[in-house]
């Protein structure tokens, strides 16, 4: 198993400070900005979390008594944003990349807000089908988005952390919404004369994060390393030295900066020489598409980061979410209690257990999270199952059988939350090379999105089919989880992005070596073998030298 804990990888230390916590406070403009570009995460959540308070509100149940009264019929107003979703994931990679990863958020929010408008004044059916197809495809777009976008900023140190917060926004998202439902279905009362704004106010107050984002949009710096694709050098390095705060002259921005442009050059040229005869981009972007599944380095990339969205639906999480009322139901619980326990409970979990992941996955690396995670999840997944196997004909006399079957539900939904929660954002926006990255990207966020959809049909009539066996399907997926991490995931803690060949292959073949090598030659990047680290840290490159040699 190849796994890297030192960022250097054999060449020269390119690392800026410490990983977790410390390394984020030395690091306020980059922890602002990466926090600020979060909010796309919170609006997937709360939009996730949003419909379920709405749907159950008696004005709502009034406006629209056939969507209120058909358990399908709602079903698919809950998928429909699936669909949306993964629909603006596929698309947003080739806009990421011919647009900037930050003027995509904006168009995304731009989206949103048309989405979102509609859906909090929907007067019919079709108003409240559009306007969620088209958020999701708002949120596909920002699912896609944010993380590589987080990636592409941080330094390797704090690269999990920072892609972290997307986690975290959603957790928060998921919590905060709950909330707005609990305290709006009180306007004008519970009963016949409760206000429209009881389900209109909460699906309209999701405008005001994304139009908070979309204005703070202009001043999100640009990706480095999008700005070098496009060859704007000049910006790379001065927005490079803005998120490090170092200095133009201190020999990591040099470092870093070569490095992204070595990898930038390899890939230009290595699409002239795999394409000479293609005309225009779209037909480049189209080989690109299919090199993704059919070279070996990038299929393998590709596989890893589908089948990590793959199984974090099927472990069973959205599942929970979405039909959690139904769940808690389903074990013995009733009463006014179950909205609170289900959605409340569940938001505040998420969240919670979302900051160690986001505090020490660069320390802890990303193999390990997962292990624990899949391992606590599959006992987790068995208890409930077993639980509800012995007891579901008898939940009545077995109260503490009820709790304790909640209890592990909750035990299942922390686990989730600090291992395959976080990992499955991290690790696609890290592995893939310069030129497929956006798309390979947005394929893996797609396939999360179609999961979700299969995930949100299906569990509804496993409960009512199979019962316990939901649980046990469930708890299948957990183990498939470990023992694929165990085997086949390498490790890629600490490893800068322009490096991951060093794990996944790529460059291997006689003439990529010859190519990489007369870059690397070529911009005058040294190894740690060829130069003393102590004298680097004096004068290691020359960056206008290289320039003329240029």
């Amino acid at each position: 198993m190849v796994a890297h804990d030192n960022p250097s990888i054999g060449r020269l230390d390119i690392s800026y400070g410490p990983s977790g916590l410390k390394g984020l406070v030395k690091s306020p403009y980059l922890l602002s900005q990466a926090l600020f570009s979060s909010i796309g995460g919170l609006l997937y959540g709360y939009d996730q979390g949003v419909i379920s308070g709405v749907i159950v509100t008696t004005s709502f149940g009034k406006e629209f008594p056939k969507l209120a009264s058909d358990p399908g019929l709602q079903g698919w107003m809950v998928s429909v944003l699936t669909l949306g979703a993964m629909f603006g994931a596929f698309v947003n990679g080739p806009i990421a990349d011919r647009f900037s990863r930050r003027w995509s958020i904006l168009y995304a929010n731009i989206i949103f807000l048309i989405g979102s408008a509609i859906q909090a004044g929907a007067v019919n059916l079709p108003m409240i089908f559009i306007g969620r197809f088209i958020t999701g495809a708002a949120i596909g777009m920002l699912s896609m988005v944010i993380p590589l976008y987080l990636s592409e900023l941080s330094p390797p140190e704090l690269r999990g952390s920072l892609v972290s917060l997307q986690q975290l926004a959603i957790a928060g998202g998921i919590m905060v919404s709950f909330w707005i439902d609990y305290g709006t279905q009180y306007i004008g009362g519970t009963g016949d004369g409760q206000s429209q704004a009881a389900w209109r106010l909460p699906l309209a107050l999701q405008c005001v994060p994304s139009l908070l984002l979309a204005c703070g949009t202009f001043m999100l710096p640009y990706s480095p390393r999008w700005l070098m694709k496009v060859d704007r050098e000049d910006e790379a390095r001065d927005v490079l030295c803005r998120l490090r705060r170092v200095p133009e002259s201190d020999y990591r921005i040099r470092l870093e900066l070569l490095e992204i442009k070595a990898a930038t050059i390899f890939e230009q040229e290595s699409r002239a020489t795999k394409y000479p005869n293609s005309k225009g981009k779209l037909q480049v972007a189209m080989r690109e598409y299919k090199d993704l599944f059919v070279l070996r380095h990038l299929n393998r990339r590709l596989f890893i980061a589908c089948m990590l969205q793959f199984i974090q639906q099927f472990t069973g999480i959205n599942a929970v979410i979405y039909y959690a009322p139904t769940m808690f139901q389903s074990i013995g619980l009733s009463g006014n209690s179950v909205n609170l326990l289900a959605t409340g409970v569940v938001g505040i979990i998420l969240f919670l257990c979302t900051i160690p992941t986001v505090l020490f996955i660069d320390r802890w690396g990303r193999r390990k999270i997962l292990l624990l995670g899949a391992a606590a999840m599959s006992i987790s997944q068995l208890i409930v199952g077993t639980l509800y196997a012995v007891y579901r004909n008898r939940w009545e006399t077995n109260v503490g059988a009820g709790w304790a079957a909640a209890i592990f539900i909750w035990v299942y939904i922390a686990n989730f939350s600090y291992s395959i929660g976080c990992v499955n954002w991290i690790m696609p926006s890290e592995i893939f090379p310069p030129g497929v990255r956006s798309k390979g990207v947005s394929i893996a966020i797609a396939t999360n999105w179609l999961t979700n959809f299969i995930v949100a049909l299906i569990t509804p009539r496993m409960l009512q089919s199979i019962t316990f066996g939901t649980f046990y399907f469930f708890l299948a997926f957990c183990v498939i989880l470990f023992v694929w991490v165990m085997f086949f995931v390498p490790e890629t803690k600490g490893v800068p992005i322009e490096e991951m060949d060093k794990i996944f292959g790529g460059n291997q073949g006689q003439a990529d070596m010859r190519r990489i090598t007369e870059i690397r030659n070529r911009l005058g990047i040294l190894s740690a073998e060829e130069m003393d680290l102590d004298k680097t840290k004096e004068a290691d490159v020359d960056y206008a030298t290289v320039e003329e040699q240029e």
